[in-house]
């Protein structure tokens, strides 16, 4: 992994017009993500030290001005619509209504970006209920040559494996709408529990670095793909 902040895609992110239906960021203004709060069960709120670090480290590492604090927000707030990258986690259930996935599904079509980060016992329901939001797009793995694994940091082998449950790989899947990856499932790998305080999980120094990298990358992605 090699950091490289020449990159074409770094020059994003003061005046970026996230696509239509998406607040864009003027000059100056900071660019805001979000965790998504959902129903089903799961703890959606997991890991709560991840995301203010993975922030920090973009804040730290590239051209972005992010807000320093993660927003909260449901498919049915208002706030959706100012954020142009989602990231939602946990270990149990998962379940969108109707309604809620019609809404998703405006979301990424008008540029915005959904991470999900299995934290380890979410991926049965994540997989119906992504079934349930694009019937015709199934879940692909995303090729290695992806700009997503090389925005900023290059990741030659695709997705860092952060912690061990099934002696399983780290799996990088997603969903494109035309050209655009518009989701991005994170498999088997558990970046979230990487971007924590690093006394939380006791995690080698190499392994928080390669996640909280892989973040950077993801983030930085999602700020640029909504022009695309």
């Amino acid at each position: 992994m090699t950091h490289n902040p020449k990159r074409p895609g770094l020059i994003v992110l003061l005046g970026l017009l996230l696509g239509p239906g998406l607040a864009s960021a003027s000059q100056g203004e900071r660019i805001a993500i979000a965790r998504l709060q959902y129903d089903g069960g799961g703890d959606w709120y997991a890991n709560p030290s991840s995301l203010p670090n993975l922030l920090r480290a973009i804040e730290e590492r590239t051209t972005a001005s992010v807000e320093p604090r993660e927003r909260t927000v449901t498919l049915d707030d208002d706030a959706l619509w100012e954020v142009p990258y989602l990231y939602m986690t946990g270990h149990g259930n998962v379940r969108w209504t109707v309604s809620e996935r019609e809404t998703l599904r405006r979301y990424l079509a008008q540029g915005g970006f959904l991470h999900i980060d299995d934290n380890y016992g979410m991926d049965e329901s994540i997989r119906r209920e992504l079934g349930g939001l694009f019937p015709n797009r199934p879940l692909v793995d995303i090729p290695l040559d992806h700009p997503v694994y090389h925005i900023v940091y290059d990741f030659p082998e695709g997705l860092p494996k952060i912690h061990e449950h099934d002696g399983k790989p780290a799996q990088g899947l997603g969903i494109f709408l035309g050209n655009r990856l518009v989701v991005y499932y994170s498999y088997q790998s558990d970046l979230g529990d990487g971007w924590e305080d690093p006394d939380v999980h006791h995690d080698p120094p190499e392994k928080h670095e390669a996640a909280l990298r892989m973040g950077v990358n993801l983030v930085m992605y999602a700020f640029g793909s909504g022009a695309r």
